[in-house]
């Protein structure tokens, strides 16, 4: 997706990276790589109802991107609010299992 900024700072960078799982550079990757707009993701997380998107690093990660959408009328802005691999995605089941094993580990 085309952004014009990706927006980090004290709360969310540790917490995507603090585990290892995930790279800053990882998450701008697969924001950047999807096909489409930020307001066209491909779900929204269950418990927090914010937007995700899917996607697979060039390193080989697949990983699960829960962002807020900050853009306004001139610009876009996204702010990665957590990120974390999984095994699977587009399933439900496996992507809430995926998210209980995430929890569990951190």
């Amino acid at each position: 997706m085309y952004v014009d900024l990706i927006i980090w700072d004290d709360e969310n960078e540790p917490h995507i990276t603090g585990p290892g799982e995930v790279t800053a550079d990882d998450v701008e990757e697969v924001i950047r790589d999807h096909p489409r707009r930020p307001d066209d993701p491909d779900d929204y997380s269950d418990s927090t109802g914010l937007p995700l998107i899917y996607g697979d690093t060039s390193s080989g990660k697949r990983i699960v991107v829960i962002y807020e959408d900050w853009s306004d009328d001139e610009y876009i802005i996204i702010r990665p609010k957590t990120s974390y691999p999984v095994k699977a995605y587009g399933d439900r089941d496996r992507r809430r299992q995926a998210f209980k094993t995430h929890a569990r580990s951190t």
